[in-house]
């Protein structure tokens, strides 16, 4: 009975153990800093940005300017990311579009932030599939239900629910 429940033990320890790791290109596309190189472009890029975070977050958009794109939470306990985009101006013209990602989940983070900035950097770069391309303007979706996560009604300080800023 003991070595069954050993066995147990070590079985679940291992399978925590990988869960915090980021594979290493999700990581590299994540912290490659999303630089556009004239307005044109980073006008286009700015609208991807407002589609993906439109798109992709369960929690409404809170401000959304020229410079900042943010929504609310994250809700106490809730494991579903809340979003901080920024869009800074360069001396040479250029401009970087910076990407933060939050939670409040005890259990970490669903979507991962890491894979979240990878796949917003891809959307806004326009080398994710399913990407507007060149001037189209990408539609403007709207998400019309929750995020399961969004929904969970436990309410625990988070331990590893610390912000991801790329």
């Amino acid at each position: 009975m003991k070595k069954k429940l050993l066995a147990m033990l070590c079985v679940a320890a291992a399978g925590c153990s990988t869960q915090g790791q980021v594979d290493p290109d999700v990581m590299q596309i994540a912290t490659t800093p999303l630089t556009c190189s004239n307005k044109s472009q980073c006008d286009v890029w700015w609208q991807r940005a407002q589609a993906w975070v439109a798109g992709h977050s369960t929690y409404k958009i809170d401000a959304s300017t020229d410079t900042l794109i943010q929504t609310v939470g994250p809700d106490g306990g809730k494991r579903a990311l809340a979003y901080q985009i920024t869009r800074a101006a360069n001396p040479d013209g250029t401009a970087t579009i910076g990407f933060a990602a939050h939670c409040d989940g005890s259990m970490g983070c669903k979507p991962n932030p890491w894979e979240a900035g990878a796949d917003f950097k891809q959307y806004v770069r326009g080398t994710a599939p399913g990407t507007p391309q060149s001037g189209a303007k990408p539609p403007q979706a709207t998400p019309t239900t929750p995020h399961p996560d969004a929904m969970q009604g436990q309410s625990i300080p988070a331990t590893n629910g610390e912000a991801v800023t790329q």
